[in-house]
């Protein structure tokens, strides 16, 4: 009886982890990110009738990965205007690897980075590239996806059928492009890689407060990104952000999972090797630029003032400050700003920083955002303000969908109180 709960749990976890592998696999036999997909979710449905019953195999996600290839392999053979296809992946190929594809100087064979650019084509719109690529690398559930943009869940149903829809009447090739194509989908990639990293980092809903897995997944297209263009400043600046931003995952956590907040940090604990990978890779940015730099840059350059400080109270944050007033001004958003108001108030103090923070309040974007009123807590907080503290702390918890940042605002609204 024990065996049930058990393989489920497996099966959601592994699949979980292992579908933007499978539908990237799979996407370069039939070429049709649609169908890839189903035929990833065909191999779950067979994972769910057969493990419970013989077991969990030794290595689930191969397991996974073989099942959706057979059958594309099926799918492709009974179709006839797959025939052409089919003469291009030979009749043996349930027991060989796929076809290579063409030979190029540039070309880098990995599936992954050739769902990431699929997804970004340019018939699709910037919201429909971000709902895709994060329903099929980043495995976020439709409404994760809806929470994640403060947007009604149907909206992303329908944003994600239509990406799918359209990329398969186009024939859009499944592939890395050359030359004047890749530079113009370079900035979605990079934008696609980034909110993948960040929903590893920061998992928008769930148990767990990381899922590692994305952020190595997006740290490896970045580094593949930077051999690829490697005169590409701003590929160089994410490359660094996320060298930067990885080597504190160690940290991020208690041994029981609780989040631990930055200025709690044990920074023994931060991965020097990475640091020293992200400020080489941030170097590269700036040696390759020929302008003022970049949003990703610009956010590396954060990340490196955090990593060059031996503690929290050593940190340089005027020059934070100046970098995010920088980045508000390159590529303004309000949780640029936000972000900006934090800074502020470690150089100026939470009197000045809560101005700028409730300046925001009224910002759409912000609405449901549970940073705001985290942020806005903290800062009444240090002025003394402590019975407002506590219910900003409390408004901070029910907006989250993390359970352990829930549990870590609710402890500090305790705090406070």
């Amino acid at each position: 009886m024990e065996a049930q709960p058990t393989a489920a749990h497996a099966i959601e976890t592994v699949f979980r982890l292992e579908s933007p592998r499978v539908v990237a696999g799979v996407a370069r036999i039939v070429r049709d990110i649609g169908i890839a997909e189903e035929l990833a979710q065909d191999a779950l449905v067979a994972a769910l009738e057969r493990w419970p019953r013989d077991g969990v195999p030794d290595n689930p996600g191969a397991w996974l990965m073989a099942t959706a290839r057979h059958r594309a392999v099926d799918l492709v053979r009974r179709r006839e205007t797959y025939a052409r296809k089919l003469a291009e992946i030979g009749r043996n190929l349930p027991d060989a690897a796929p076809p290579p594809e063409p030979a190029h100087p540039d070309d880098i064979d990995d599936d992954l980075l050739r769902l990431v650019f699929t997804t970004c084509h340019p018939v699709l719109s910037r919201e429909a590239r971000i709902a895709l690529t994060l329903r099929l690398l980043g495995g976020l559930t439709t409404a994760e996806i809806a929470r994640a943009h403060l947007v009604p869940e149907p909206t992303i149903a329908q944003r994600i059928v239509r990406a799918k829809r359209a990329l398969a009447t186009r024939n859009v090739a499944f592939e890395v492009p050359y030359g004047p194509d890749r530079e113009a989908r370079l900035g979605s990639v990079l934008d696609v890689i980034y909110l993948i990293f960040n929903e590893g980092y920061a998992a928008t809903a769930g148990d767990d407060l990381l899922r590692p897995g994305l952020c190595e997944d997006a740290l490896r297209l970045a580094r593949l990104l930077s051999g690829l263009m490697p005169k590409e400043p701003e590929v160089h600046g994410l490359t660094a952000l996320l060298e930067f931003q990885a080597s504190r995952t160690a940290a991020r956590t208690a041994p029981d999972g609780t989040a631990v907040l930055l200025k709690d940090q044990n920074r023994r604990r931060w991965n020097r090797m990475l640091i020293a990978r992200g400020i080489r890779a941030l170097a590269r940015a700036d040696a390759t630029a020929t302008g003022a730099p970049g949003p990703y840059a610009l956010q590396a350059a954060i990340a490196a003032c955090h990593a060059h400080a031996y503690s929290y109270a050593e940190t340089d944050w005027r020059t934070i400050a100046t970098l995010y007033a920088l980045l508000a001004a390159r590529a303004p958003s309000p949780v640029v700003e936000l972000n900006r108001a934090v800074a502020v108030s470690m150089a100026e103090g939470p009197a000045e920083a809560l101005e700028l923070v409730d300046a925001l309040a009224a910002e759409p974007a912000l609405r449901d955002y549970h940073l705001l009123p985290s942020v806005r807590a903290d800062l009444l907080s240090r002025l003394g303000r402590t019975a407002e503290a506590r219910t900003e702390f409390e408004r901070a918890a029910s907006l989250t969908r993390n359970e352990r940042e829930r549990a870590l605002l609710l402890r500090r609204a305790a705090e406070a109180g």
